[in-house]
């Protein structure tokens, strides 16, 4: 009997490592537009996104939005968007990329108040809707196609 990393190798799917934070958050190593950053894998968030003041180090250019932001603990948040970027995990690449820009003071807040490191953005559905994803949460491993 093949294993699951056996058949989803054969599929074409690609491999990415995870971490478990002190708060169970998913914790993944990406690279935006080149540059390295630590981001939450969030899959009850519709979009992947970074914090205002990541727009500089990620070299986007941030365009106007109609949409607001929700989360946990906020609602009605002013958002930006930026287009046409470059998005890696591990050896998955999407090129085209768009992301939402908001401010994530509060996720940061939370995790430093836990004694957890902040990150530079969240990696939400879209990604894994694209990516046909799978988790396997016992071995900490995100596979995308």
């Amino acid at each position: 009997m093949k294993t699951l990393p056996d058949l989803l190798k054969k599929e074409n799917y690609k491999r990415i490592k995870f971490k478990v934070s002190k708060t169970q958050h998913l914790l993944l190593k990406a690279s935006l537009n080149g540059i390295k950053g630590n981001f939450i894998l969030d899959t009850g968030a519709s979009n992947s996104c970074v914090g205002f003041e990541c727009i500089e180090l990620f070299q986007l250019t941030a365009g106007k939005s109609k949409t607001k932001a929700a989360g946990a603990g906020a609602t009605g948040m002013f958002t930006q968007i930026a287009k046409n970027n470059t998005l890696q995990l591990s050896t998955w690449k999407k090129n085209n990329f768009h992301l939402v820009i908001f401010d994530l003071s509060h996720v940061n807040e939370a995790l430093i108040q836990h004694k957890a490191k902040p990150v530079h953005g969240i990696i939400g559905a879209d990604i894994l809707l694209e990516g046909k994803g799978i988790i396997d949460y016992f071995n900490h491993y995100l596979y995308l196609k």
